[in-house]
């Protein structure tokens, strides 16, 4: 079989760069796909704005404008833009949406012509994705996958006695952090002044309420910040088909409370894995419960250490063949 993957962010990227502060979603299971699609005999290229062509992991990733018309794939993918299997000829397509897209925006953004062309199937991340993706366009048909993590997280090693007194946020800034830092503010802070937030750096970092910068550097770094934290905070955004923050944490079993917005009532088990809250007021007294309840947070690490290691890319990969 000969597969392709095609991307055209703007981000330049091989796999050398996985551990970049960079790497996306997207551009993440790119990645990872194509390196546990080769180990299963597969050939794959990547064209994507790398600089540079590169065979790395017998993945050969190549510049976009490099495609060659001349070349048959049995599969492509590409990465949020349908137009670009104009650049090449396959026997399927199949296209990964990392956002939710109304029929308008879909056709101002120039994907209609060729979506109705190719007649691409859809890799859906959740429940949440697909009820929110309109039936026209995922009327082709849908693959259901769930992203694993990076090895990184699979392979570090715990150790309780790095955890302090520390919540962290590790999302971007613009998934709602405002709507932490004003929980934090009211309902976490005034009840509990010995502890700390570590939030993605952003103007709405104030110390005075004990909100710091966590370390923003490349993935191993954030492992580091992580390793030190109690529980993670995340509310959710409704742009969020997935979250891969909530799965990183809950891979280096770190109890998670959210609100549930997006996709992040996926990603929770609530009362086994952390907490849903349905306010800033729940939010804060389950946040405040785990800092102040050594028995029920030692209960959901404990079920998060159960669970560890049950997603990787490698399952992914076979999930995806098997849908194709």
């Amino acid at each position: 079989m000969k597969i392709c993957f095609l991307d055209n962010s703007l981000i330049s990227y091989t796999y050398n760069d996985l551990n970049s502060k960079n790497i996306r979603g997207g551009e993440n299971a790119i990645i990872h796909l194509s390196n546990e699609l080769s180990k299963l005999g597969i050939n794959v290229d990547v064209y994507n704005n790398c600089i540079d062509t590169n065979i790395i992991n017998n993945v050969k990733w190549s510049n976009i404008s490099q495609v060659n018309k001349n070349l048959v794939y049995d599969v492509a993918f590409t990465n949020n833009d349908i137009g670009l299997f104009d650049r090449i000829v396959a026997k399927k397509y199949v296209a990964f949406s990392h956002s939710i897209q109304s029929i308008e925006k879909f056709i101002r953004k120039r994907q209609l012509i060729s979506y109705l062309k190719y007649k691409p199937k859809i890799v859906i991340l959740g429940n949440y994705h697909y009820k929110n993706r309109n039936y026209f366009l995922k009327m082709f048909g849908t693959i259901n996958l769930e992203w694993a993590v990076d090895p990184l997280f699979l392979q570090t090693k715990l150790d309780e006695n790095l955890i302090d007194n520390n919540a962290i946020f590790t999302s971007r800034s613009d998934r709602n952090l405002d709507i932490l830092i004003n929980i934090w503010r009211e309902n976490i802070f005034p009840k509990n002044q010995s502890i700390k937030l570590y939030t993605t750096p952003s103007d709405l970092i104030d110390g005075q309420y004990n909100i710091f910068a966590r370390n923003f550097g490349d993935k191993t770094t954030m492992v580091n910040d992580l390793l030190k934290s109690k529980v993670l905070l995340v509310p959710g955004h409704k742009g969020e088909l997935y979250c891969i923050a909530a799965e990183e944490a809950r891979e280096l079993c770190i109890p998670i409370i959210t609100l549930g917005i997006g996709s992040l009532s996926e990603r929770v088990h609530h009362g086994v894995t952390g907490f849903i809250a349905k306010n800033n007021e729940e939010f804060g007294y389950y946040t405040l419960k785990l800092f102040n309840d050594i028995n029920l947070w030692k209960k959901l690490r404990n079920n998060l250490l159960n669970l560890r290691g049950t997603k990787k890319w490698s399952m992914v990969a076979s999930n995806l063949l098997n849908q194709l």
